[in-house]
């Protein structure tokens, strides 16, 4: 038996299910990044890409998992709940936020541009650093044609491709999978002058340099609503997340400001899980619905857009997840809101 254990293997991107002692759990690969839907495996105080359990040594043989992350014995998280930090959490960067954009407000003049699905990375001249003030830890050859002044941007896989952008990012330095990473610059905050004149900047930056995984974000001027419309349906149509919309001649204001605005066909937010509501009828035994809360107070439950193996080991009470609405009732409360994912900040 052990040496069938050592012979197995998990191609990327492939599931398998395993019995524990008392419930059956997923494993499943993403690259360099192998996981496992037990407590044991999500709570360890380690990145990503070097975390194990007794059911990924169980299949894959204690031998290959002992090379891949080491012998000693997983560390379990700090009861907070708190994620793991791969270095030490310093202050939030100074960032533009943006609002919703609501039809009353005409784009025409507007700079439109596609809403990249990645991870926000602020890059201080030194390494990139996240929305929270986390650093994530890219590689030397990656970063080591990017300049020295101050960049706005989003570190990117492509197109329905979040998750494998957070397991490579969150993974750190090591993994090679870096390659597949663009940095997209929108912004230079520390350049003086109009949004136009701070994305020409950004863009001689980057073309001086020839970093090879950066570039600019492009941006072109909205002509009408109309042509709104027809360019947001063309990019959820190919998969991506939305539209952004930039203030001609605008400043880069720090937080949220009416010179930036989203613009998706459904809403996003964020919430606090405050609970788990049980599962009935196929779901029994496992994730009916997370209990949230808005930082308005307003409670709700969301109970569709889960895999199966995040009802299996669902986001812990305490942290913080995107969701997708319609609208808000007249009571403040998400209407036909669904799971996105677990908010990203290494």
């Amino acid at each position: 038996m052990a040496d069938d254990q050592a012979i197995r293997t998990l191609a990327d991107g492939a599931e398998v299910a395993v019995q524990g002692s008392s419930s059956m759990y997923t494993l499943s690969r993403n690259g360099a990044v192998y996981m496992c839907s037990c407590p044991a495996w999500r709570n360890q105080a380690a990145v990503i890409d070097h975390r194990t359990c007794k059911h990924l040594r169980a299949y894959l043989g204690d031998a290959v998992e002992t090379a891949r992350v080491g012998g000693a014995a997983p560390r379990r998280a700090a009861a907070s709940g708190g994620r793991a930090q791969a270095v030490k959490k310093d202050s939030a960067p100074p960032l533009l936020l943006a609002h919703k954009w609501e039809l009353t407000h005409d784009p025409t003049g507007w700079w439109m541009s596609e809403k990249l699905d990645g991870i926000r990375a602020y890059w201080n001249g030194e390494a990139f650093i996240s929305r929270l003030g986390n650093t994530f830890l890219a590689p030397a050859w990656f970063v080591a044609a990017l300049p020295s002044e101050k960049l706005d941007g989003e570190l990117w896989v492509g197109r329905k491709k979040f998750a494998k952008t957070t397991s490579i990012v969150r993974s750190g330095a090591t993994n090679t999978e870096w390659t597949s990473v663009s940095y997209v610059v929108f912004d230079a905050p520390d350049a003086s002058g109009t949004f136009e004149e701070r994305i020409a900047h950004a863009k001689r930056l980057l073309d001086t340099a020839r970093a090879p995984h950066a570039r600019v974000l492009e941006h072109v001027p909205c002509e009408s609503v109309d042509h709104l419309r027809t360019e947001l349906a063309r990019v959820e149509g190919l998969g991506g997340e939305g539209l952004m919309l930039r203030k001609p001649g605008s400043p880069y204001a720090i937080g949220r400001s009416n010179s930036l605005l989203k613009v998706k066909t459904f809403h996003d937010a964020e919430a606090r899980v405050i609970g788990h509501a049980p599962g009935t009828g196929k779901h029994k035994g496992r994730l009916g619905a997370l209990i949230c809360q808005l930082p308005s107070g307003a409670k709700f439950n969301v109970g569709t857009g889960f895999s199966d193996v995040e009802r299996e080991a669902p986001p812990a009470i305490g942290t913080t997840i995107t969701f997708r609405y319609q609208e808000l009732s007249d009571d403040g409360v998400p209407r036909f809101p669904s799971y996105v994912r677990e908010r990203v900040d290494p």
